[in-house]
């Protein structure tokens, strides 16, 4: 009997292990399915992150072609102005990145160019720049017509900043000029000859502020090359230098409420704008300077004033 029990109860254990091998075996299985889908994954998020960065390539090459294509057109545009002919060529189209691999850039073929004797190319040469220069005079003439016909004839034209004197001394050739240094918020002084010798004490035009017309035509008073006009209320008696309101500084604007715009450059003396305009710049009776009755101001600070003189003419 107690060798059948025994038996029976190999028979028991062999089952148990033959399961357990069964076990053991779809265990194996299951963890090699899951390495596989692990592996899977992996390949799949490093596709994802290739397609998200071929994308992104994409776009910046869109951007970068867009940006050569203005740049090349403000080239042309620029050669165009400084007399360059342009030659029709083959449009090469270069490709930053292209399926993710970058392009080859097209070779360049040199023109045949025709052998010339030295004395020959340098009268071209000669030639070639007489031309350039002279189309740049007319171009520009042309330019300064245009914007000068454009515009009313109107304070908008006038470039008037408040300034203040860093030096002054008299005229070495003349008794009745200052000569001046002042600064109009351009970084560098600018030289102004004005005629107040007679009006105003040396002493009180040392760090004077005033208001400064800054685009007429620089002319030499004497020797001396004046780039400004010093802006003052005047009568055959009396003359006063036009004081800002309190807490301009060099270099802010005097402006007109009604009249709009950026001045000019360069007021053309041959149109006599400064002539035509100043006639109507006045102060009032409240010795307020005006233009056709609209203040001198600047913006957030106040009005531009005579320190006495009421009703008089500006220049």
């Amino acid at each position: 009997m107690s060798l059948a029990r025994s038996f029976i109860k190999m028979a028991g254990n062999n089952a148990v292990l033959n399961r357990l091998e069964q076990k053991g075996a779809e265990a194996d299985q299951v963890i090699e399915y899951l390495k596989q889908q692990v592996a899977l994954l992996k390949e799949k998020a490093i596709l994802q992150a290739s397609l998200r960065e071929e994308k992104k390539l994409r776009v910046e090459n869109s951007k970068l072609k867009k940006e050569i294509e203005v740049l090349k057109q403000q080239l042309i545009q620029a050669e165009i102005r400084n007399g360059v002919k342009q030659t029709l060529v083959p449009d090469s189209n270069i490709a930053l990145f292209s399926e993710g691999v970058s392009q080859p850039l097209p070779t360049a073929v040199a023109p045949s160019v025709p052998k010339v004797e030295p004395k020959a190319a340098g009268e071209e040469k000669k030639k070639k720049e007489k031309a350039e220069k002279k189309g740049e005079k007319k171009e520009k003439k042309q330019q300064l017509s245009t914007s000068d016909d454009s515009k009313p004839v109107d304070v908008s034209r006038l470039d008037l900043r408040i300034g203040c004197i860093a030096t002054v001394k008299k005229h070495p050739d003349a008794d009745s000029l200052y000569v001046e240094e002042v600064d109009v918020g351009e970084g560098n002084l600018r030289t102004v000859v004005s005629g107040l010798v007679k009006h105003v004490p040396v002493e009180e035009m040392q760090s004077r502020m005033g208001i400064f017309l800054c685009n007429l035509k620089p002319a030499k008073m004497r020797g001396v090359v004046s780039q400004a006009m010093l802006m003052c209320a005047s009568s055959p008696e009396k003359v006063e230098i036009l004081a800002p309101p309190n807490g301009a500084v060099p270099g802010e604007r005097v402006t007109f409420e009604g009249f709009p715009g950026e001045p000019e450059k360069e007021l053309n003396p041959k149109k006599k704008i400064w002539e035509q305009i100043q006639p109507d710049l006045r102060t009032n009776d409240q010795r307020v300077a005006t233009y056709k009755g609209v203040p001198f101001e600047v913006k957030g600070k106040g009005v531009c004033k005579a320190a006495t003189m009421a009703n008089s003419g500006i220049k």
